[in-house]
């Protein structure tokens, strides 16, 4: 049976459980890209993601003696949301393993969604480690593990959205924007644009610190990334799903990595644009947008806002990130010179009247005025970063830019 086909059963059976999620035009972005500009609003679902759709579709296609063992799947977030729900719906018991470090919200979301048909057990410090544990259970009581994106049941189920966008479209996609994790949304979309509507140019997005999926078509064969920057936690994995590299090898058009402080102004703008409460993950797609202006102007566009479970306490993290993207925020290590009034001498003669000190932290507790300090200054327009460069060698302050240096700016910056 063709992939296809199984997208179309997967439908009849999340019935009822996931939503058909409204597919909306945006005038704000249509307007700013000369395009129509319309967003699929997975964040809406019971779960606050698309993840609900391939992990019932998976846990309800079980036989009866498979679902009398329960179920265990590992997982940071959205797919442990999708796995207890679906679990709590079916009466199926669930293991779900989170790392040590899951924020106290996630792990709260998932026992509310979940009941009593739910145990979370934290272990280890990433979600490999968590992974590995939920294997080795699995092998030990017989459960049936749920795998967030490398299963033909769970693409399919995630390939939903495709008949959804199909259905809802009045005019034909040109462009469609997914983002991409693990690969299973990519997948499932694809797989269905293949045969239904295949001059849809279909547009992978990832974070420009996981690009897991674009280094392993790059290399033509799935390559594990040892290093990767976790922020965009719903679209950040070391490798992608051995079955979702083959199908979105051949039928991905395109992949666009994006910076995590594009994702993170995004995020701000949406909210305080639209109302629209996204998380980094669920951002990636719209973020994509400015990089292909020129090939999208007068097109029809589709972008898939794949969750919105953003924990609140991240805020001042995703405010930081998008400053310092947009050029709005500059640390400098500055030794003060031997004299009285430098510090006073600074505040007056180096900033501008706009600009504002939001960090400062001297790494002496005394001889104030004359050691090193690490200083955080947002300014009102990014052009104003030159002229604060400028008054700081005519006044002779000895300094060191943090921005462009890695290890420095996260050992002196917390």
């Amino acid at each position: 049976m063709k992939l296809l086909d199984k997208v179309y059963q997967a439908r009849e059976r999340i019935k009822g459980v996931a939503l058909h999620t409204p597919l909306m035009k945006n005038e704000n972005l249509s307007e700013e890209f000369s395009a129509q500009v319309f967003l699929k609003r997975e964040d809406l679902q019971p779960v606050r993601s698309y993840k609900l759709r391939g992990a019932y579709n998976k846990i309800v296609s079980l036989s009866a003696e498979e679902k009398a063992k329960g179920v265990v799947c590992a997982s940071a977030g959205n797919h442990a949301q999708g796995v207890a729900y679906a679990c709590s719906k079916l009466n199926i018991k669930a293991t779900i393993f989170m790392p040590v470090t899951t924020p106290l919200q996630k792990t709260k979301q998932v026992k509310l969604f979940g009941k009593d048909k739910v145990e979370v057990v934290l272990k280890g410090d990433t979600f490999d480690e968590s992974f590995a544990e939920a294997s080795r259970l699995c092998s030990k009581i017989g459960a049936i593990f749920i795998h967030p994106f490398d299963d033909e049941k769970v693409i399919a189920g995630q390939g939903t959205i495709a008949l959804e966008l199909l259905e809802d479209s009045q005019t034909p996609i040109d462009y469609l924007f997914v983002p991409i994790g693990g690969g299973g949304l990519a997948a499932g979309i694809v797989s269905v644009f293949k045969q239904l509507s295949p001059h849809t140019k279909i547009i992978g997005v990832e974070p420009a610190g996981a690009p897991s999926m674009k280094t392993s078509i790059k290399n033509g064969a799935n390559t594990t990334i040892e290093n990767i920057d976790k922020f965009v936690d719903g679209a950040s994995v070391k490798r992608v799903g051995d079955k979702t590299f083959e199908i979105c090898k051949e039928s991905l058009k395109d992949i666009i990595l994006v910076p995590e402080g594009k994702v993170c102004t995004t995020i701000l703008r949406l909210y305080n644009e639209e109302a629209i409460v996204a998380e980094p993950a669920g951002a990636l797609t719209i973020s994509a947008l400015d990089l292909y202006k020129e090939k999208i102007k007068g097109k029809n566009v589709v972008c898939v806002i794949s969750g919105g479970n953003n924990d609140i306490s991240r805020t001042e993290e995703i405010k930081e990130r998008s400053l310092l993207y947009e050029g709005l925020k500059h640390y400098f290590l500055v030794q003060f010179p031997q004299r009285p009034g430098a510090l006073k001498d600074f505040v007056n003669n180096i900033l501008g009247p706009d600009d504002d000190i939001t960090y400062f932290q001297f790494s002496k507790k005394n001889n104030r005025e004359s050691g090193p300090a690490v200083v955080g200054i947002e300014l009102k327009n990014q052009n104003d970063f030159v002229e604060i460069e400028t008054r700081l060698k005519q006044r002779k302050f000895t300094y060191q830019y943090l921005n462009d240096n890695a290890d420095l700016f996260t050992n002196l910056i917390s």
